[in-house]
């Protein structure tokens, strides 16, 4: 208990704003990183974009550490590196590394059926369109637990024209936000999932990519397999080991003024404030906080996720911490959906998109990894250079290009 007292608190310090000032690194050139801060404040100036919390690592430790602009601009408050944001599909991240530990305890297969976990995932249907029709019609094969983790199972979110009017009444769909949000709902998310089940889905499994409520699943059995709810598991399992104290589902309304307000592109580009509710601001701090979103529903900030995919850069194990073994992380970080993904040179692997050809994405390496989230947030990991890439905003929806641009302004500054 003493050792990992220590190490927790090593791992503190290592995340605190305060201590962990961006230094130079001569494996980049500062002239060119400085050409960060002219983008980052560019968006701000032109109204794209409130604000952006920008954290780039290098072998650990941060070469670029900008706050830019407002968390929210109506109040007043200015964006700091210390501000949380709602990271939507980045949560995917952490709810897989959750699945992959269970493998690895012999708790869940990887190509076990998910219905041996939720009862009405043992037998799924699909809704095939015939024209203006729909057939509904059994699936193939049971869905494996490597079929949510590639996002290959054949299940949306719920709001293509063949399914939305079924999944509508039960809450999902149309009726949560943009399909994937459930912050709101009075009830665990296994209940929403067990519902889920009973619905067709978009595809057969195996037979397509298809991306939606996937990683919710598996955020149900987790709490299955595990016999603990999953923000319990995260936090006693991933989050508390390695020091991360600002990733959590909700916050407690005494914070509520560290989380950035939600923006919206107007069809001129420019930002606006989002409205209340499942599309805009969300029940982030006021609301029920009984569904934990495995999917979507975490809420963090740039130094907790970089240091969670610093973990994940140095193959399970942060400076004496181990959440998964290499072997697993390699699991994760490799394609593992062949073509269905894509066939540009970027695959799936579980839990995280791959660059499998070096041009599939900007300048990043073959074998980086990474994804967003739907309020505009994004992340990279290369390991062939050695860095952990996070961009942190809040636009939903989102019609800037900044993630792309920010990714190349990161890449190019790397001389050596």
């Amino acid at each position: 208990m003493k050792t990992w007292t220590l190490r927790a608190l090593s791992l503190l310090l290592l995340v605190s704003p305060a201590l962990a000032q961006a230094a130079p690194d001569p494996a980049f050139s500062p002239e060119r990183l400085a050409r960060i801060d002219r983008l980052l404040q560019q968006y701000v100036d032109q109204n794209k974009i409130a604000g952006a919390v920008a954290l780039v690592l290098h072998d650990g430790k941060p070469v670029v550490e900008r706050a830019v602009g407002w968390s929210d601009k109506e109040a007043g408050r200015r964006m700091t590196v210390n501000t949380v944001f709602r990271i939507a599909s980045q949560t995917k991240a952490l709810t897989s590394t959750a699945i992959l530990a269970l493998v690895e305890e012999g708790k869940i297969g990887l190509n076990e059926p998910v219905g041996h976990f939720i009862h009405s995932f043992s037998k799924t249907t699909v809704a095939v369109p015939h024209g203006s029709e729909v057939t509904i019609v059994p699936a193939k094969r049971p869905i494996t637990i490597q079929d949510l983790l590639t996002h290959t199972a054949g299940i949306s979110y719920g709001t293509d024209k063949q399914v939305a009017a079924l999944y509508e009444p039960k809450g999902l769909g149309p009726a949560a936000g943009n399909g994937w949000y459930t912050a709101d709902k009075d009830e665990p998310i296994c209940d929403t999932m067990e519902r889920l089940g009973t619905l067709p889905f978009v595809a057969q499994p195996g037979e397509a990519f298809v991306y939606g409520y996937n990683t919710d699943i598996l955020g149900c059995v987790v709490e299955k397999a595990s016999g603990m709810p999953l923000d319990q598991f995260i936090r006693t399992r991933i989050t508390a080991p390695l020091g991360l104290r600002d990733t959590r589902f909700f916050l407690p309304p005494a914070e509520r003024d560290r989380l950035a307000a939600v923006y919206a592109s107007g069809p001129d580009g420019l930002i606006v404030r989002a409205p209340e509710g499942s599309k805009g601001q969300g029940s982030y701090v006021d609301g029920p906080r009984k569904s934990f979103a495995g999917g979507a529903g975490l809420t963090s900030t740039a130094h907790d996720y970089a240091r969670f995919l610093e973990m994940i850069r140095e193959g399970g194990d942060l400076r004496g911490v181990r959440i998964l073994s290499p072997r697993a992380v390699d699991l994760m970080t490799t394609n593992q959906s062949g073509t269905l993904h894509s066939t540009t040179g970027l695959g799936f692997g579980l839990g995280f998109e791959t660059v499998d050809r070096y041009g599939a994405s900007g300048m990043a390496g073959v074998g980086a990894f990474g994804w967003g989230g739907a309020y505009g947030t994004m992340y990279q990991v290369d390991r062939q250079s050695h860095t952990v890439i996070v961009l942190m905003i809040q636009l939903m929806p989102n019609s800037t290009d900044i993630q792309t641009k920010f990714s190349t302004l990161v890449y190019q500054a790397l001389v050596k």
